[in-house]
Order: C-alpha cells, then structure tokens, then sequence
C-alpha cells in the first residue's frame, strides 16, 4: 500500500469533469485507489464518493492505492491533480 500527500493544482479543483476524469483514471488500474480529505475517506473509482469530498483548488488530499499495480497507478493519479 502506497499513500501520498498531493496538492491538487487544477483550476477547478476535482469538480464536474475533472473528477470524472480523475475516476475514469483510477478504473484503469487493478488496485484498490482510496482518495482522503480532512481524515475522510472515500473509493477514489466511485464519482459519488469523489465528489463528496468537495475538493477545490489548492487542497491537499492523500492518494492511496494498494494492489499489483499501486506504484503506477499513484504517479499518474498524482500528475492528474497536478496538471494545470
């Protein structure tokens, strides 16, 4: 298990068609992706649960994946909330 705490940098935070992304994203991988805000956890590949979370620019969330392929699926979830 991998965690990881990440700035997210886009301008509209993980809202509307950003998180959408952001979930289709982490359904590619095989392992378990959890995303954390303020000791709040929620499945990182469920858009209710992602957008629960209110998640605005400039906020620090943890990533957290567990699985085979936790390692990639962390670095390209982290180079998603960064991208600007």
């Amino acid at each position: 298990m991998i965690e990881r705490k990440v700035e997210v940098e886009l301008s509209t935070g993980l809202q509307a068609r950003p998180a959408a992304q952001f979930v289709q994203l982490a359904n590619r991988f095989h392992s378990e992706v959890f995303i954390e805000k303020n000791e709040k956890r929620v499945n990182a590949k469920s858009i209710m649960g992602l957008m629960s979370l209110a998640i605005a620019s400039d906020e620090e969330v943890v990533l957290i994946t567990d699985g085979h392929d936790e390692e990639e699926a962390i670095n390209e979830l982290e180079a998603f909330v960064k991208e600007s």
